[in-house]
Formats: structure tokens, sequence, C-alpha cells
């Protein structure tokens, strides 16, 4: 499936020019995350996808939600469905710039940053730089995940939760510091005191951990 997304590309572009790929979240598009493009570097091409499925109110998802069903929270076949689709897209992108020696990055938020921790343990060897905004690591698609040190050591996660978040509980989003501890994977994990949501100094911190 071919996703529709938008695209910062810089003055030039050379085989080991970095790329970062952006997933917004539930109910939002492809213009939320790609508004943090003016403060990231500018020789990166910046990519921000949208979702495939339709919500209220002219957003979009990745997957459907049920928040009266936990068993079934998420739609775990269109989850599936759609981290085909933004790896086949991704891959396709890359090559389409010739991107042989560059480095891959990805930043997520909410259900988008659910979706980039499974890319990005599935697949270490394509990735490096990985922010997971307000979001938390779904069992469900943390299937098939690499579990060999050696494979893991490039990626590098930056991980952000609010304290008051409404959306996503608090609790959930520590899970993730629990797989990458025992993963040995690098991260760092912030709290913020803020609801469902990016606020300033988070968004600084974000920028400071692409900025290295």
């Amino acid at each position: 499936m071919n996703l529709d997304y938008i695209v910062r590309e810089p003055e030039n572009i050379t085989s080991s020019t970095p790329i970062l790929f952006m997933l917004h979240g539930y109910g939002s598009n492809e213009q939320d995350l790609f508004s943090f493009r003016e403060t990231l570097p500018k020789d990166w091409i910046i990519v921000s996808f949208r979702a495939p499925k339709t919500t209220q109110f002219e957003g979009f998802s990745w997957y459907d939600i049920d928040f009266n069903n936990p068993e079934n929270f998420i739609d775990v076949p269109q989850a599936e469905e759609s981290l085909q689709s933004v790896l086949e897209n991704i891959l396709k992108i890359v090559n389409h710039y010739g991107l042989v020696d560059g480095k891959t990055h990805l930043c997520g938020f909410s259900q988008g940053g659910i979706l980039c921790y499974s890319l990005a343990l599935r697949y270490p060897e394509m990735f490096n730089y990985v922010a997971c905004l307000s979001s938390y690591p779904e069992e469900k698609i943390l299937t098939n995940i690499v579990k060999d040190k050696k494979k893991l050591e490039k990626l590098r996660f930056f991980v952000s939760h609010g304290t008051d978040d409404a959306v996503i509980p608090l609790e959930w989003g520590r899970k993730a510091a629990d797989l990458l501890y025992d993963l040995s994977c690098y991260f760092t994990f912030r709290e913020y005191m803020s609801g469902h949501g990016v606020n300033q100094k988070n968004y600084m911190d974000l920028m400071e951990f692409f900025s290295k």
C-alpha cells in the first residue's frame, strides 16, 4: 500500500544524507509532527506519513482502538498491515533517494510511537535514532523482535511521557524502560509535567536528541 506523505528536502542530497520518518497519532494527520521540521537538522530529509485509515473529524489512524475492550484494545491485523506498509514505503523512499550510506531515523507520537517500537526492534539494522513520544510498547505487535545485543547496539531511543497523560497511562509508557533495559538498548526515558502531548521542555530535549 502506498502511503501519502509530505517531505522536506535539504538543498543537497547525497548517498549519506540522513532521513527521518514521522508517524503521527490516532485521529491526527501528516502535518502534525511535520511542524517539528523547523528545528530539525537542515541537512536531513524529513518525511511525514499519513496513516491509511480515516477517523472522525477528518483525522487518520494506523489501526482501530477499542477503549471499551482492554483485551482487544488494538486491532492487531490492522496494526500489522500498517507496519508492513510503513516498512515498504520507507524502503521505497530510501531507495528513491539512493541513501545507501545514510542513517534512517524514526519519530512517532502515541499510536505512531507504538509502531516505531515494533519497526525498530524487528529491523534494528535499518534504523538509528528512534523517538517514541506519549506511547508504549504494545506486546501484541512486539512479536519477532530481535534480541541479539550486537544487532541492537546501533539503536538510540528517546522515550518521553506526560505524568498526567489521560489517553495512554504513564505506567504503560514506563514499560518501555523495562523492555529496552532488558534488551540492553541505549535509551533515554523522560517524564514531563504534561498530558497527552509534547510540552516545551519535552520538545527541546527531543531536538537535542536529534542534533547529537
